[in-house]
């Protein structure tokens, strides 16, 4: 009601109407009191961000959902952000897809145990666990099939429509399919288990898995903005409600269709985000109907299974959900990034409270978190203790060394995360530090046998375990491995040797090439050239949409051809190396620093090649 109609009521009715509503009253004035204030933080917020625009709710513990926007929906129109502005959300999507098959399997047309395979017989799946752990619904649901999460020609395409079959994102075959963990083991983010999900839902109801979801989800959880089908700005599917997405110095991206649509693909609105953050700390029921079993609902964000959930972790991921712990508020959340856009979706239960915030704005430097904290301050949560210290297993020294993320976020980028992406454990006799190599060390108190607190955290974030002989560290939804020194020693020191045999091929060659001695039966003549081929794809790949970074084109050809060259060039290299021995004296010292530069550079490139690396095909990746 607005402010003058409670005036003629207050009027008519007197001091009967203030005691007979007075928490409507004094919603009323918290409403209109709190939103302005948290209004003009957004719209400061959106401007040292570098953001467009955003829309949020938040759920009330009185079951009220309150709604707000600020920006901008189109910055080239100065059409501003309103409250009903339709948003894409990205993986957030994933939280309905998965109450669409616990819908399925609360009317008894699936189970959690059933195996993928037995739906879905045709996939080339490659398991080798399948005899006693099989893909099972529940694996997908929960990130814990052990598959890889995506390609880069799965994310980055032009090439799908918005009806294009969604098995046509698994026909690549070889290892696309292969299960690198045993199921269940260990969490994994997959967006290529959502994209089985969402084929699982299509053999089950035998129609569009966006059909099935939209009428029969959607519309019993009253959620008539929102649309698992291909929503964009532009063309014929555009909707003039969606805001138009951005990249950094806002640069506009329409959205487009995808491979894998069922794990990033829907579109909705601030209040419908606040009905389905209701539902789900809700019992399951609609209109009093069990519509999802209730033992569903209480396993939507209690990870499960996990070697470091019976490890006694109880932070990891659920079916729907993961348990977020930030800023001594401990709930259950699930992020998105779409084309152009990032939302957040976070329900608190135990205070019958949740918020929703979606952006605009895709921007690698912004700062999201910083609203979260907003609309977490706004909705008064009550702020948990941190867990207290607790005397530590003495093995504990046992688990230092360097760790190794185990599976790697992409199967094809398994090198880079092993030669990167590494961490060091160093237990100090009080407390553990886990020391990436990017990034800021951190410390972690010790609350009990192998499980550990970090100094950000409210609840146990760290268990230390022990699998098949290796010790692994994990918390929840990234599992470490610790690696062999010398293994990694060998890494460190390929690397090392192959940027310096390069780096010897291109300032030699090049200065060579300056004083013209560089002739072409010199040992680095063709090395060079392929290292210098490595240029010509890079104006094809300024001009074109980074979009199609997973298709074939100009680019992407030319730079397959280089990769593959370089290999080829520095063992030729390495060829007239081995013919022009006889001549080495004559050649002075130079011949022997070309032959230890070429060897070094070899072998690094070999060693790519063995990890899929080279040559490099990005619409294979």
């Amino acid at each position: 009601m607005k402010r003058n109609q409670y005036s003629t009521l207050a009027a008519r009715a007197g001091s009967w109407l203030r005691r007979a509503v007075p928490a409507l009253l004094l919603w009323a004035t918290v409403a209109h009191a709190a939103a302005p204030a948290l209004e003009a933080e957004f719209a400061a917020g959106l401007k040292e961000e570098g953001l467009a625009g955003a829309v949020w709710s938040e759920v009330l513990p009185d079951g009220t959902v309150k709604v707000g926007a600020s920006g901008l929906r189109d910055a080239a129109r100065q059409v501003p952000m309103q409250a009903d502005t339709r948003m894409q959300v990205g993986s957030v999507g994933k939280v309905a897809l998965a109450l669409g098959v616990l819908r399925l399997i609360s009317e008894d047309k699936l189970t959690l145990d059933t195996p993928l395979q037995q739906v879905l017989p045709e996939l080339a799946l490659r398991n080798p666990w399948l005899a006693s752990d099989p893909v099972r619904i529940r694996h997908l649901l929960a990130h814990t099939s052990g598959l890889d999460n995506v390609r880069f020609w799965q994310a980055f395409s032009l090439q799908p429509a918005p009806d294009t079959p969604l098995a046509a994102a698994f026909d690549c075959g070889g290892n696309l399919l292969r299960v690198r963990t045993r199921p269940g083991s260990r969490y994994a983010y997959s967006n290529m288990g959502y994209g089985l999900l969402g084929m699982v839902i299509e053999r089950v109801t035998g129609q569009p898995y966006e059909r099935y979801l939209d009428a029969q989800l959607l519309q019993p959880l009253g959620m008539g903005d929102s649309t698992f089908g291909f929503v964009s700005q532009a063309g014929a599917q555009a909707d003039p409600r969606l805001a138009m997405g951005y990249f950094e110095h806002g640069v506009a991206q329409p959205a487009v269709p995808q491979y894998l649509r069922p794990a990033a693909q829907f579109t909705t609105t601030a209040a419908d985000m606040g009905k389905l953050a209701q539902f789900l700390m809700g019992d399951g029921k609609l209109q009093g109907t069990q519509f999802i079993d209730l033992a569903l609902m209480g396993a939507l964000s209690e990870p499960a299974g996990t070697d470091a959930a019976q490890a006694g972790l109880a932070t990891g991921h659920g079916l729907a959900l993961a348990v977020r712990d930030r800023h001594n508020v401990v709930g259950a959340c699930h992020p998105g990034t779409a084309v152009g856009f990032r939302a957040m979706l976070c329900i608190y239960p135990e205070q019958d409270s949740a918020f929703f915030v979606a952006f605009n704005t895709d921007a690698e430097r912004a700062d999201y978190e910083r609203f979260n904290r907003l609309l977490l301050r706004d909705l008064e949560l009550p702020l948990r203790a941190p867990a207290p210290q607790g005397t530590p297993a003495p093995t504990v020294e046992n688990w230092q060394g360097v760790y190794v993320p185990s599976p790697s976020a992409m199967a094809s980028m398994a090198w880079v995360d092993a030669v990167f992406g590494f961490t060091r454990l160093k237990w100090d006799g009080e407390s553990l530090f886990l020391i990436p190599f990017q990034g800021e060390p951190k410390e972690l108190e010790p609350v009990g046998g192998l499980l550990f607190r970090a100094s950000d955290r409210s609840t146990p974030s760290h268990v230390l375990m022990q699998e098949d002989g290796k010790h692994v560290l994990s918390d929840g939804l990234r599992s470490y491995e610790r690696a062999s020194m010398l293994r990694m020693l060998v890494l460190w020191g390929s690397l090392a040797l192959g940027a310096a045999g390069l780096l010897y091929v291109l300032v030699v060659g090049v200065w060579r090439a300056a004083l013209r001695s560089l002739g072409r039966g010199d040992h680095l003549f063709a090395p060079l050239l392929s290292l210098l081929a490595l240029l010509l794809p890079l104006p094809f790949f300024y001009f074109q949409s980074y979009l199609r970074l997973g298709d074939v084109t100009v680019a992407s050809v030319l730079l397959t051809l280089a990769t593959g060259a370089l290999p080829l060039a520095t063992a030729f290299g390495l060829a007239r190396c081995w013919r022009s021995r006889g001549t080495a004296a004559e050649a002075g010292s130079w011949a022997k620093w070309d032959w230890v530069a070429l060897l070094a550079a070899l072998q690094l490139l070999l060693v790519l090649a063995w990890w899929g690396l080279l040559p490099l095909r990005l619409w294979q990746m």
